[in-house]
């Protein structure tokens, strides 16, 4: 596999359902907490000057309807605007390229032993449902669009990869074609192929799918004139046992990926090497010395400048805050509470100034005035929110 990356930004976020709820974790644990960091200096930094909008996600097993419409304002603060969409647990939602249309991933198992992915016209804060169609497999937990249009999913209990393609007035196809994955059981979590989440390489037509069961990344690309997705060589790369690869991010010099490995709870560095395709380096720790608590790792977002790396703890119910060093080597900077339970999803602002939390179990939104310069978070609001699992701005 011989092609070159390029810068290539994550929306993100995201996922499947855990099978039991990790316990909090005792937040006198948590170093490098708000407390702990130094105030920002001066606000200009901060280029938020008006109210921006996102969505919200969410498991509708509960409280939830569907999608919500939360806003983030100029210092920080959340609030709700309104139920946007009504849909069936929207796990996971994606904007198309040109943010007319939002794409969601109906993380269900319908009478056809299949889920689905929706989509939707954007209206200003509301949504207008367009289309559903099959994702191909069960329990779809992962959504993204390239600038072709082609969909890809994946489907966590169905352990494959669907295609599908959204048509200019925001119209999904039928299912195009599915990628199997393959895995022998090796525990309650490793027993076969769960594909957790699949992303374009810059190229938009290659696809990197990370695998939980199989404990691999697979690698496939989009033929255009028969709309499959073919295996690329070699199709896969191997984790270590029981890592559990989840979700990604990609370094903005397009030489490095950074795997977050849900059930080892650590981030593993893979390098591109123009002879040897894309090779595993080192790995580092979620988590904080000496802390022996149940953890799974869930979501993972890079710095647009690269210098520092973020990682979401359910258990110890923190996000970890690294600093990028020159060779891709990772540095923990320090932990910061979520003031929650299960961060399951997080994502920066456009601006890179705020980073919020989807405290899956705890039902909030949680609000960090991020220091550019140091990478820390400090507290600034929180609101509730019903099973919130994915934030899209």
């Amino acid at each position: 596999m011989r092609y070159i990356m390029i810068i290539f930004v994550v929306i993100a976020m995201g996922s499947c359902k855990e099978k039991s709820k990790t316990e909090a974790a005792d937040q006198t644990e948590l170093k490098g907490s708000s407390e702990k960091s130094s105030e920002v200096q001066g606000q200009e930094q901060y280029m938020v000057k008006e109210n921006i909008n996102f969505f919200v996600g969410t498991y509708t097993n509960g409280d939830s309807e569907g999608i919500y419409t939360y806003a983030l304002s100029p210092e920080g603060k959340l609030s709700k605007i309104k139920l946007a969409a009504k849909s069936e647990s929207p796990s996971y939602l994606a904007f198309s390229k040109d943010r007319k249309y939002l794409l969601a991933a109906n993380e269900i198992k319908n009478k056809q032993g299949v889920g689905t992915v929706s989509s939707f016209e954007v209206q200003g804060d509301s949504l207008v449902f367009v289309s559903q169609s099959s994702s191909g497999g069960a329990h779809p937990c992962f959504v993204t669009i390239n600038d072709k249009g082609y969909v890809v999913a994946a489907n966590y209990s169905g352990g494959n990869v669907g295609l599908l393609k959204m048509d200019k007035n925001g119209t999904l196809s039928d299912l195009l074609d599915i990628n199997q994955h393959t895995a022998k059981a090796v525990s309650s979590r490793q027993d076969g192929p769960h594909a957790h989440s699949v992303w374009f390489f810059p190229t938009q037509d290659k696809v990197i799918a990370a695998d939980l069961g199989s404990n691999q990344l697979w690698f496939t690309a989009i033929d255009s004139n028969t709309n499959t997705l073919e295996p690329l060589s070699p199709k896969t790369l191997d984790f270590n046992p029981g890592d559990g690869p989840r979700h990604l991010a990609f370094h903005p010099n397009g030489k490095w990926i950074y795997v977050l490995n849900e059930l080892s709870n650590t981030v593993a560095l893979v390098r591109y090497d123009e002879q040897q395709g894309f090779v595993k380096g080192a790995v580092f720790s979620m988590l904080p010395e000496g802390f022996k608590e149940e953890n799974t790792g869930a979501d993972i977002h890079i710095s647009d400048d690269g210098k520092f790396l973020y990682a979401s703890n359910r258990g110890h119910n923190s996000i970890v805050i690294y600093s990028v060093k020159d060779d891709g080597a990772l540095q923990v900077v320090g932990y910061e509470s979520v003031r929650g339970e299960g961060p399951r999803n997080f994502s920066l602002s456009p601006d890179g100034s705020y980073v919020l939390v989807a405290n899956q179990y705890s039902n909030s939104i949680i609000s960090f005035r991020r220091d550019a310069q140091s990478g820390l978070l400090s507290f600034v609001d929180e609101i509730e929110a019903p099973s919130p699992v994915c934030i899209v701005f």
